[in-house]
């Protein structure tokens, strides 16, 4: 009897350890990317994660203008805003696409497209 119930807690100890690694492994089934809100000046923001546009400019000539913001902003920080919005805190055309950038996570504005 002794045993038995060594083997059965051996084979309890192994199944809760390949559980608890299958667990570790499955990636989050949640985004956190955040979701679409309107800051301040009415502009319409979102924090997404790897360089994934945002909601709001996902497609078209949108998505397009918003690709070029990200991946050659060495060419927009030079362009000036001629829209006003120096006011806000904006310092070159590329403030109107991206608010802030830390790490792999881009906070997107929708400046640019209103």
């Amino acid at each position: 009897m002794s045993r038995l119930l060594s083997r059965l807690a051996g084979t309890l100890t192994l199944a809760a350890l390949l559980l608890a690694g299958s667990i570790w492994w499955v990636p989050a089934a949640v985004s956190d990317d955040e979701a679409v809100t309107v800051d301040g000046i009415g502009d319409q923001v979102q924090t997404r994660r790897g360089g994934a546009l945002p909601k709001f400019a996902a497609e078209g000539e949108a998505a397009m203008l918003y690709r070029f913001a990200r991946e050659r902003g060495d060419v927009l920080k030079w362009m000036p805003c001629t829209c006003g919005c120096a006011k806000f805190g904006h310092t070159s055309n590329r403030s109107c696409y991206i608010k802030a950038e830390a790490g792999d996570r881009t906070t997107w504005t929708s400046h640019a497209a209103t």
